[in-house]
């Protein structure tokens, strides 16, 4: 007798959302977690996030079938350049963030103060306004930030180290800040809030059991997520 194959439940394609929450300094869970359906596809326990984890993760859901037509991360370095072939779209929200880490949320420069505002309309404006705007920005600021001055043991160095920073961040990641709007027919979100609202849910449930063994609390985990 020929046993019956088990169907997967599984979507056929996916816009795969991807990061990893921690519970502590050594224990984390990574998640992978489809946009469109709201399927939560893979995940594995962690001790440390790692590229190679993540590469490992999307494998897995390719293994099952499911066609990954895109991929949403934060920008980790190197990570990236591991899925040739998918579309790969950085948070903006992460990108926010680490812009906001270099000049603060309460800049004091003009030049920085102009570049934060025209950073916390990436999560609402199109391609062609934010790199347009951006290389305006950098052309009126170009000598300024090119700025130099003689330290205290006798080397040339950049003034507006933390401006330049945010710049470099910004310019490096741009190939992957607009994939959504490159392929608007894939309904690519442009950030990760959706696996990140899955973990604030998660924690705070959490938080009500306090005193569970890794155990109970792996298995409280996997009800809550059930991959």
């Amino acid at each position: 007798m020929v046993k019956p194959q088990r169907q997967s439940s599984f979507t056929s394609v996916a816009n795969v959302l991807m990061d990893t929450t921690y519970f502590g300094r050594k224990f984390g869970v990574m998640v992978f977690k489809d946009s469109l359906s709201g399927q939560i596809l893979f995940k594995q326990y962690v001790k440390t996030e790692t590229n190679k984890l993540y590469l490992f993760g999307i494998e897995e859901i390719a293994r099952r079938g499911i066609k990954i037509q895109s991929i949403i991360c934060d920008g980790r370095k190197g990570l990236f350049q591991l899925f040739e072939g998918i579309p790969i779209q950085m948070c903006n929200f992460h990108q926010v963030a680490t812009i906001r880490k270099y000049l603060t949320k309460n800049p004091k420069m003009q030049a920085s103060k102009e570049l934060w505002k025209h950073v916390l309309f990436l999560v609402q404006t199109d391609k062609e306004s934010f790199e347009g705007g951006l290389a305006a920005w950098h052309t009126k600021w170009f000598d300024f930030l090119n700025e130099r001055k003689i330290d205290t043991k006798g080397k040339n160095r950049y003034v507006h180290k933390k401006l330049r920073s945010a710049y470099r961040s910004l310019k490096t990641n741009l190939p992957w800040l607009f994939t959504w709007y490159n392929h608007m027919n894939l309904n690519i979100p442009n950030t990760t809030n959706a696996i990140d609202g899955h973990f604030s849910d998660l924690k705070n449930k959490l938080r009500n059991h306090n005193g569970l063994s890794l155990a109970r609390k792996k298995k409280f985990i996997d009800e809550f997520l059930k991959a």
